[in-house]
């Protein structure tokens, strides 16, 4: 009876993962769409801020009203030059690079933080181990979706000579 718990709270938290992940790829698409049809992209997070702030704000004051941290200009300038700058690279790049990119921060933290020892790695443990794959892992996904568009690029410019390509060189 315990272990079909247990399973049933590891499938939830597995379907609430998938589900956040959908919800952030549906982010930098809707973002991207936005981006397309002419929102600036300094509206943009304003906006969206806004819209968090009526929708979580409330929620947030009522349930968390001893233990958040308080909410500064400075903090609130942040987090939306933060959203301005992702919006400027997603305005630059493809949903599919922010996406990338979004999933790799945790890697790219851990091995800044190993780098600098803050973060302790015992390889002969197996959460070490674990960390060092995970990151290895997410790295190279991360880099194999981004190179798999450009390698398709390359491909199609240097194979397909008839090819009208607008920045190709003739």
């Amino acid at each position: 009876m315990g272990s079909e718990s247990m399973v049933s709270v590891k499938t939830k938290l597995l379907v609430a993962l998938l589900v956040l992940q959908l919800c952030y790829a549906g982010t930098h698409i809707v973002s991207r769409v936005a981006l397309n049809i002419g929102v600036s992209k300094v509206v943009y997070p304003v906006y969206r801020n806004l819209i968090a702030l009526f929708l979580l704000g409330p929620t947030a004051y009522f349930l968390e009203k001893k233990e958040r941290p308080p909410l500064t200009f400075s903090l609130l300038v942040r987090i939306t030059a933060n959203q301005g700058f992702y919006l400027l690279g997603l305005y630059y790049a493809s949903p599919t690079f922010a996406s990338a990119m979004q999933n790799s921060v945790p890697a790219i933290t851990f091995v800044m933080a190993s780098a600098l020892r803050l973060e302790k790695v015992d390889i002969s443990r197996r959460y070490g181990m674990a960390k060092v794959l995970g990151t290895i892992a997410s790295i190279g996904g991360a880099t194999i979706i981004i190179l798999y568009k450009d390698l398709l690029l390359f491909y199609i410019i240097i194979y397909i000579p008839n090819l009208e390509i607008p920045w190709k060189k003739t």
